[in-house]
């Protein structure tokens, strides 16, 4: 598939995942979700686990390990704008906020409806683990987020007041401290990397607010991305977990934590066995930064991403289908800073290898800010190194959009047949009708070819090509030149730099002889 078909099918998958999210629904109280995940990365050559299961196969030893340290948390949140006399416990805790809202309402623990002339007041429960015998507890951030005061019940029926030490909304994670008058149980971290496909875990939380519950299950695979972060890498059980559930261990039978239950996939807003959890390994790390106090900052580069496809590696010279290809470069970013340009495909990053959009979201996301790292950069056929120093991300930084624009309608123009496009210059009508600035440059795609490569690829009526092979354009024939020279020269096929309502996308585009 085009990378403009992929990003286009990613794009939609995630809305897709987003809004059947509405009724699957997430974990608890306040939970994410999406789509079912791109990769499914597993380990293969790990032995399995035995486990401390009974002779006859209960899991009733591990259960009595670790239950004890389970614990529920109830939230009080903060008062916010009256709707119909009611307030939503899922403000800001997640990037699908508005879907929950929109399902769920006031669901989870029963609580009565505030009186539209009372202060709004609402709890929501989820479930945490103790780590520390002082009272350490590991939840979701969307848990506690936007909390007012915050109670934990352990497994004994005790409540005490808990305290937030810091949290990460990326990360979906939260460490809270509480109280006690002697030392508490706790469980041990595992090592989620030694997880395989088929291996047994439990699930421990509070689903409904019914009291703790053990569901087991198998892992049904490894490094599931949700689309809700640059550090997705979820591992899917089919374990039950249900509303209330949201921040509960998920334990091997070793009884060991080795993910943190935190959203689900439904279509009817109960589990049906698709489950997703993070992994102890990432959350350990996280876990342990937090415990020190505050939030935690992440890197930020300044680029719009796309992969690399082997049609785009052929365009661009490269022997290999990997990296991250630069469809723009935002002004004054960090990239812009280090000399980052659009057509450039970065390969490494802080010594990594890059293989794809994701490795590099995640690689400079994992890095402080402020520090100066180096790229490895394919450009116009050469291999280079640029040096950046790392801007800090911010939760405002948003993706450019590739939404559809309108096509402009003439009677001639150039043609390029070899990949089925007709072309237009950017005249002054064409300029108003498409809303163009004044200084645009390039050619209108007014037609494309059905039975071309040009529509297999994604290239549609209405966008505008701004460069070809990384050279710059002009005008509609310098379009046709410059994709007439690519085929004469032996490509296999030509790179089109492509505007589509403000944002650019290359689209590799095969010569029907290659």
């Amino acid at each position: 598939m085009s990378p403009l078909g992929i990003l286009r099918r990613h794009r939609v998958a995630a809305l897709l995942g987003a809004a059947l999210i509405i009724s699957p629904v997430v974990v608890s109280f306040a939970q994410s979700g999406g789509n079912a995940g791109l990769s499914n990365a597993v380990a293969t050559t790990q032995t399995p686990i035995v486990g401390i299961k009974a002779p006859n196969g209960s899991f009733a030893p591990v259960v009595a390990t670790t239950k004890p340290a389970v614990v529920t948390v109830t939230t009080v949140m903060k008062a916010q704008a009256e709707t119909m006399g009611e307030t939503s416990p899922f403000d800001g805790g997640s990037p699908f906020d508005d879907y929950f809202r929109q399902f769920f309402g006031n669901q989870g623990a029963p609580m009565p409806k505030t009186p539209p002339q009372q202060a709004p007041r609402q709890e929501a429960l989820g479930s945490g683990f103790i780590v520390g015998t002082d009272g350490t507890i590991v939840t979701n951030n969307h848990v506690v987020d936007g909390a007012s005061s915050i109670k934990v019940t352990l497994d004994d029926g005790t409540e005490l007041p808990a305290k937030l030490v810091g949290r990460d909304a990326k990360n979906d994670l939260a460490v809270l401290k509480i109280k006690a008058d002697k030392p508490l149980p706790t469980v041990k971290w595992g090592d989620s990397d030694k997880l395989m496909t088929g291996d047994q875990v439990l699930a421990i939380g509070n689903p409904f607010g019914i009291g703790t519950t053990v569901t087991a299950g198998i892992v049904s695979a490894r490094g599931r991305d949700l689309h809700s972060g640059p550090f997705d890498d979820f591992i899917q059980i089919d374990a039950p977990i249900n509303h209330g559930n949201s921040g509960g261990p998920l334990v091997d039978v070793n009884g060991n934590v080795v993910g943190i239950n935190t959203a689900i996939y439904s279509p009817n807003g109960g589990s049906v066995g698709v489950g997703f959890a993070i992994p102890s390994d990432q959350a350990q790390k996280v876990v342990a930064k937090l415990m020190k106090g505050g939030n935690i900052e992440y890197g930020y580069l300044g680029v719009e991403i796309q992969p690399v496809t082997p049609d785009v590696a052929a365009a661009v010279g490269l022997d290999h289908a990997g990296g991250a290809l630069v469809s723009q470069v935002n002004d004054g970013s960090p990239a812009a800073k280090a000399g980052i340009e659009t057509g450039d495909v970065i390969t490494g990053f802080a010594g990594q290898d890059v293989k794809d959009p994701k490795d590099l979201s995640r690689a400079v996301a994992d890095v402080s800010p402020g520090a100066k790292e180096t790229l490895e950069v394919w450009r116009k056929g050469k291999a280079m190194q640029i040096s950046v120093n790392v801007g800090q991300n911010s939760d405002d930084v948003k993706t450019a959009s590739t939404d559809d624009s309108g096509a402009p309608s003439a009677e001639q123009g150039a043609h390029a047949p070899a990949i089925g496009l007709g072309l237009l210059d950017i005249t002054p009508d064409i300029r108003q009708q498409l809303n163009l600035a004044d200084d645009e440059r390039g050619a209108v795609v007014a037609s494309v070819n059905p039975d071309k490569a040009a529509a297999a690829a994604g290239v549609q009526p209405g966008d505008i090509i701004v460069a070809v092979n990384q050279a710059p354009v002009k005008s509609a024939r310098q379009v046709t030149q410059a994709i007439a020279q690519a085929s004469k020269s032996g490509r296999k096929s030509v790179l089109l730099l492509v505007e589509r309502d403000g944002s650019q996308i290359y689209v590799a585009v095969p010569f029907a002889n290659g």
